[in-house]
């Protein structure tokens, strides 16, 4: 698969957590992935201390969905991955995640170019503060300051990244706030993926409504299996009227 054909648009991505997510559970919740055509699973997340590269390894044993590396440290980082996120934490301010550690990346990076996409990511305050900001070290935006997501959007297109991920963080209370997400589409010509908070058919509905590109399930699903299923039911309900 080259970079030039993700995201799909109106696509669902199943994010898996090595430290959560094994044995078992794993191949249960791959089984529902394949059997609703689940588009990409997202390997990785902020607190993660299994070998990245034995997990990629098990789902690909177990499905055939493509895998993308959501890389939270360069702990993370593997060849074994279909698609890269390399990921810019363009909200926040410190320097290591904005790029400090994609130098110390890019010798290793340097052969898998074509499995890169460059993403502006983007911590939108959906809640009590979450993991990603403490392992970050930065604060996300205030969701009632939209032109701010809206502005960081744009410059993180102006700088050729390549998509867009808003993110509420792992565990966030609520969804990223349609309206922020819709302003944020509207904005940018690149896509938009969105992801944290999503618990139920109503919060996937609303996220594909407001014009997420990519709708990014993780804790969600880990709780209830079953929205998997209904997420890719309402995927295809958004891709069938355009």
């Amino acid at each position: 698969m080259e970079r030039t054909d993700f995201p799909v648009k109106k696509s669902l991505g199943l994010l898996i957590d090595p430290d959560k997510v094994t044995g078992d559970s794993l191949k249960d919740i791959l089984r529902i992935a394949s059997e609703s055509k689940t588009d990409y699973i997202l390997a990785g997340g902020s607190l993660t201390f299994n070998d990245i590269g034995n997990l990629i390894g098990e789902i690909k044993k177990h499905c055939t969905i493509p895998v993308v590396l959501f890389p939270g440290n360069l702990l993370q980082l593997s060849d074994k991955a279909d698609i890269i996120l390399l990921l810019s934490l363009i909200s926040g301010r410190n320097p290591e995640l904005l790029i400090g550690t994609h130098v110390i990346a890019a010798p290793y990076l340097m052969n898998m170019k074509k499995k890169l996409v460059a993403t502006g990511y983007i911590l939108v305050g959906c809640g009590p503060k979450t993991s990603v900001e403490y392992m970050s070290q930065t604060v996300s935006i205030p969701s009632d300051k939209p032109d701010l997501v809206v502005a960081t959007a744009l410059a993180g297109e102006m700088l050729g990244l390549g998509m867009i991920y808003l993110e509420g963080g792992s565990g966030a209370s609520t969804i990223v706030p349609p309206g922020i997400i819709s302003a944020v589409k509207k904005s940018v010509s690149v896509p938009v993926a969105v992801g944290g908070g999503i618990k139920s058919k109503s919060d996937v509905e609303k996220v594909y409504a407001a014009g997420a590109d990519l709708v990014i399930v993780g804790n969600g699903c880990e709780k209830n299996a079953g929205l998997l299923a209904e997420a890719c039911a309402i995927r295809d309900k958004f891709r069938s009227i355009g």
